[in-house]
């Protein structure tokens, strides 16, 4: 099964009211950024258990571990949970970054080192929210790895 598929499989496996909200913020990522490089993790592990919520990934970026290992992964993921929607940033070195730079701007969101997190589209500004998608694929900031 290609990426599309499993990404249309995860989406249409949603509730309905989820469903049209992953939706619509998977296509306008897609509109931010139409070539970034899509991804699909299911959420399990390399022995096969369940270690998180699974991602559709936009973008590839370098992480680097401290231990000296890197690998490729996604810049920004998106990702369904049982409060409502996760939308992560991957690669900032600054973990005040995303709080400090659009969260007095952003809404009704929790707001982590590298995630943003809400109930509903209906408590963000999807406006932020395609500003924060477009910094991270796009141009580069003060929060965003080199």
């Amino acid at each position: 099964m290609s990426v599309r598929e499993q990404i249309d499989r995860y989406i249409g496996d949603q509730s309905p009211a989820k469903r049209e909200e992953l939706r619509d913020l998977h296509r306008r990522i897609l509109e931010i950024s139409p070539d970034a490089k899509l991804w699909f993790l299911d959420g399990r592990n390399d022995n096969g258990k369940v270690v998180s919520n699974p991602n559709i990934g936009y973008g590839s970026e370098t992480l680097s571990y401290a231990a000296g290992g890197s690998r490729a992964f996604y810049k920004i993921g998106l990702s369904a949970n049982t409060s409502g929607i996760s939308v992560y940033v991957m690669g900032l070195k600054d973990k005040k970054y995303l709080s400090e730079t659009y969260g007095s701007r952003l809404g009704k969101a929790k707001i982590t080192g590298y995630c943003i997190r809400f109930r509903s589209v209906k408590d963000v500004d999807l406006g932020v929210l395609e500003e924060v998608v477009a910094d991270a694929l796009g141009r580069r900031s003060a929060g965003a790895s080199s």
